[in-house]
C-alpha cells in the first residue's frame, strides 16, 4: 500500500469515527476544506497517521504553509517518511 492509499484509508476511517461524510471521489487537487472532514477530523487524521506511520510531519518538518489539497497533504507525509529513512 503506498502513502496515498494509506492516507485515503485513514481519511475514511476518521470520517466514519467522526460521523463525517467524505466527498467522492477525492482527487489529488481536492481541497482539504472541501473533502468532508472538519478541523477535528484532520486532527484525528494526523494522530492516526502518526500512530500508523510513526511520524507527525507537521511537528517534525519546517512546514511554513499548511497543505491546501489532498496531493499536498500526501506529499508532506511522503517527505516526512523519506526524511526518516535518511
Amino acid at each position: 500500500m503506498n502513502i496515498e492509499q494509506i492516507v485515503m484509508r485513514a481519511m475514511r476511517d476518521v470520517a466514519e469515527l467522526s460521523d463525517c461524510r467524505l466527498i467522492d471521489p477525492i482527487e489529488p487537487d481536492t481541497l482539504l476544506l472541501k473533502s468532508g472532514l472538519d478541523s477535528l477530523g484532520y486532527a484525528m487524521l494526523v494522530a492516526q497517521l502518526e500512530e500508523e506511520l510513526g511520524i507527525d510531519p507537521f511537528t517534525e518538518l519546517a512546514i511554513k504553509v499548511y497543505p491546501a489539497t489532498f496531493a499536498e497533504f500526501v506529499a508532506i507525509y511522503a517527505q516526512g517518511l523519506e526524511q526518516t529513512r535518511d
